[in-house]
């Protein structure tokens, strides 16, 4: 089973983001949310997928 992480863990977690570039990504779709009543939460894995693909697209170059 996922964790579930707030806007703000999950921008600790990638490193320092700000809350809004996390809300930015949930808005362009490059991150999925997850509605826990009125709450936006991110899963772990979601979280893992985006740095991996952001990992993909920096060592393409």
């Amino acid at each position: 089973m996922d964790s579930l992480l707030s806007v703000e863990e999950a921008a600790r977690r990638l490193g320092g983001l700000s809350k809004y570039t996390i809300h930015a990504w949930l808005w362009k779709g490059k991150l999925r949310r997850t509605k826990v009543g009125s709450r936006t939460m991110i899963r772990e894995s979601e979280l893992q997928r985006v740095i991996r693909d952001e990992c993909k697209e920096t060592s393409r170059g």
